[in-house]
Formats: C-alpha cells, structure tokens, sequence
C-alpha cells in the first residue's frame, strides 16, 4: 500500500488512507497502548485534525477503529498539533492527529502519541508489526453512542492559549505590527490571539478557503513577494504562520524575508537557560556545544531529536530542549519562564520559538533581519525537487555512497572534498567551508538540498547549482 512511517508520522495518498491503511494503523496503534499497559480497556484517545480535504472522514475512520478497538474516541475537531498533545498529555492519555502536514494535498497522514508524548522509532516499528488490514469493523452503534455529544475542541485550544498566557512580560509587543498568514494552517487563529495578549497590533491576511500546504523550509516567491510588500506597506516589524497543522513555525522579518528555523530554535534555547540542545546534522553549522551547553546531532526527524532529549533527561541534564531547521521546537524537562512553568511537552510547537525569537529582538531593540548576523550563523537555504521517486532518489545515494571518487566528481565544479557525513543523507563539506547537504524526503516523493555559505547570495547559488546536480546526475544514472 502507498502508507508507510515517514521522517515524522504515518504519511501516504488519502486514498490508500481512507481504503482501509488508517484504520488498520489505528488499531495497530490501539493494540500497542494496550499491550503495553499505556492504556486500559475504556481508555480515552484524544484525536483532532488539520483543515485538508480529507481529514474529515479520515478523522471519522479513526473513531471507528478505536471503538472497535474498546478504547474511547474523543473527537477534538480542528486543533494545532501540538495544542492535542499538549491537552492528552495532562490527561495521561494518547491522541491521534490526523495531518499530512505540508505534503501536497492528496496525500494526507496520522501522527500517533503516547500519553507521555510523541511515539518513537520503536513504537513505529512495534505499530507495523501490529497490523492487521481488513479486520476491523465499522463500527456501527457501538461507535455512535461512544462519541455522542463528545467534543473537546474548546476545552483544548483553552489550555493551549492559557500555557502562553505569561510566558512574556505583559505589554512586551505594544506598539508592533504583526501580520498573520493565515492560509491553510489549523493554527493562525490562536497565534494571532497569543501574539495581541501580549499587546502586539494583528493584522491577519490570505486565508484561504481550499486547503494548499505551505512548507516552512521551501517558502515558494510568489509568497515571498507578497510578504516584502506586505512588509514595506504596512510597516511590519514581523509576519508570522505555521506549516497547515501548526508544529512548524515560520517568522519573517520586517522586510518579509522568513528566519531560519534552528536560528530561532537556538535563540529561544538560550532564552530557556538550556544547558541540553539536540538538533539534527541538517541544522546550522554555528550551533556547537560550549559554555555549560552540550549539542547532539541526531538524524533527521523529531523521532531522533526526541530521542537525544530523552537521553540527556536521564543523564542529568537540567533543562533539555530541541529543535529543527524547520523550526520546531521541543522541551523534555519543564522550564521555567517568569511566573510560569511550561510542563514539558515532546513534540515539535511552533508557538514557544515565535516568541523566543520576538522577546529576544524586542528585549535589544533589534529588528529581526540582524538577528542572524548577531548570533554569527552562516548563510543557508534549503529547497526540494517534487515529483522525484523515491526509487530514484536511493539509486542517487546508492551510487554516490559507492566510492569517494563519485562524490568528489559530483562537486568537482565547485571544489575539493573536505569531509562528508552520513548521518542522515549526504552532507559534503567542500575546501572553501561551503556546505551542500543531499537528502531523500521521509515524508513524499521528493529530493532535498541544503546549502551553508559565507553569505546570501553565494548561498542561493550553492542551492540552485545543487538542485540542478541532482538532476543532472539521477538522469545520468536512470
């Protein structure tokens, strides 16, 4: 089937999803809480969903699969990610998220939780292990009189908007304009209205009525010339969004150009005092341990990341936290922030970077465009080639891992090879210091690049040439 565990989630076409893949995981996911003691018989399972097309009924396929399952649904409509988990977790439940995130809109996915956060590697496995396609029922009356009248959205999003509420001094944003991208994202409403309580002035724009997938990592031009003239004529100090579930942040400055997520990801681990830090190989070569701080590189995926967290919470550490180049941000340990106490929550939130970054420019009157230059990190850019098969996207890596030499002719027009990394992908690091990193996406057919030089522009070129390479070279290998 076209379903499978990707970098983060279960992700394939809705149409694999909706013929039985969903249910059929879903039940796997329920008999894995159950034999693992994570859930009892009767047990809740919180689930929500993104605004894709398909998500409602892949919402009502997994109400019925958990009912069958003699577990409780309890649907929670339209929620942020991480808004669900944040609310299962205080409850010592699990959760089903149905999102496909930022993958275009015919395919859709599941992200499963634990009650004690986001499932691992392990989990996954354990999952797959447990599937049993064409078993399950529809459900019926048992599944109606199991959710009747149950519906948790409110209860949810006030919870979430509450754990912001004095995370910041009040009044921090008086005075700023702050433009909200609504698009597709689940999550735009409720960012608006953490941003104004703190006195910023919003100005939301572009809802859209169809779903259409923003990727926080891959920003296409048209969208980065809106927010330029946005920017200039409004008089913007940010414009603010997420990826369409509301895990993934993205920050732009005053002049519409988007922030790097693991830029905000490293400032806002500074600004919660961590002295634990996991990011994955992809992030931003300026992020290195030092100064009571320790960084372990993971590979890609908040799997990983978590993982690390976890690692460094057993051994000792006092505030672990992590994040992606995509901006998601994770905690392991509560934190403390003024007179609040964030409970940790292990899975990517796209809110707690948004105001890192914000109260770390505000605090220095800075605008957000030196932000960057401040922290000293490299120039860097990243994008993906669509509608690129995964079957040729291995034969690309199988043939470059191969032999030394095939590397250093992939990047003979640009240099020498100064060292590579396989961690996750191909990361090169040429002789001049410039970075070109080659990667399979885990979540769609499609191959990425990811590109560290000394400024801007020599990035974008770096970005364009590699992007082409790939071309150029899978065409040569079929």
């Amino acid at each position: 089937m076209e379903v499978g565990f990707g970098t983060s989630g279960l992700r394939g076409t809705a149409q694999a999803l909706l013929a039985g893949a969903a249910a059929a995981y879903t039940a796997a996911f329920c008999r894995h809480l159950l034999q693992e003691g994570l859930a009892a018989p009767g047990d809740v399972i919180f689930i929500g969903a993104d605004l894709r097309a398909s998500s409602p009924a892949l919402l009502e396929t997994c109400l019925h699969a958990i009912s069958d399952c003699g577990l409780r649904p309890m649907p929670c409509g339209a929620v942020p990610t991480p808004a669900l988990a944040h609310y299962a977790m205080a409850r010592n439940a699990a959760a089903i998220m149905v999102t496909g995130s930022h993958i275009p809109a015919d395919r859709n996915g599941l992200k499963f939780y634990r009650p004690d956060g986001e499932i691992s590697k392990q989990d996954e496995q354990a999952i797959a292990a447990a599937l049993e396609y064409g078993a399950n029922r529809s459900g019926g009356d048992h599944w109606a009189s199991a959710v009747a009248g149950d519906d948790c959205h409110d209860a949810v999003m006030t919870e979430w908007l509450e754990r912001y509420r004095s995370v910041l001094e009040p009044r921090l944003l008086a005075g700023l304009k702050i433009g909200i991208d609504e698009h597709s994202s689940v999550a735009a409403g409720s960012l608006g209205e953490i941003l104004a309580g703190f006195g910023a002035d919003i100005m939301p724009f572009g809802r859209l009525d169809h779903f259409e997938p923003l990727d926080t990592e891959a920003v296409n031009a048209e969208r980065l010339r809106d927010y330029a003239q946005r920017a200039a004529h409004d008089s913007l100090f940010a414009i603010v969004t997420t990826d369409p579930d509301g895990d993934r942040p993205l920050l732009a400055d005053e002049t519409g150009m988007p922030l790097r997520g693991d830029l905000l990801g490293w400032i806002t681990a500074h600004w919660l005092g961590a002295d634990a830090v996991a990011v994955p190989v992809n992030g931003n070569s300026r992020i290195v341990s030092g100064q009571g701080l320790s960084v372990t590189r993971t590979r890609i995926g908040s799997p990983y990341v978590l993982e690390a967290i976890d690692t460094a919470t057993r051994g000792g550490a006092r505030t672990a936290v992590g994040f992606e180049p995509n901006g998601g941000f994770m905690t392991g340990t509560d934190v403390k922030l003024g007179a609040s106490t964030l409970s940790p929550l292990p899975t990517r939130d796209a809110v707690l970077p948004i105001l890192g970054a914000l109260q770390f420019a505000v605090s220095r009157k800075l605008p957000l465009s030196a932000l960057a230059r401040r922290e000293g990190f490299r120039s860097a850019a990243s994008d993906r080639i669509r509608d690129f098969p995964v079957e040729r996207s291995h034969r690309l890596m199988a043939g470059l891992a191969k032999d030394a030499k095939r590397i250093e002719a992939f990047v003979a027009p640009l240099g020498g090879v100064r060292a590579t990394d396989w961690t996750d992908g191909l990361r090169i690091t040429l002789d001049t210091g410039s970075i070109v990193h080659l990667r399979p996406s885990g979540n769609a057919p499609e191959m990425r690049c990811y590109v560290e030089a000394d400024t801007d522009g020599a990035a974008e070129q770096l970005l364009a040439w590699g992007l082409a390479r790939i071309a150029e070279i899978a065409d040569e290998t079929g």
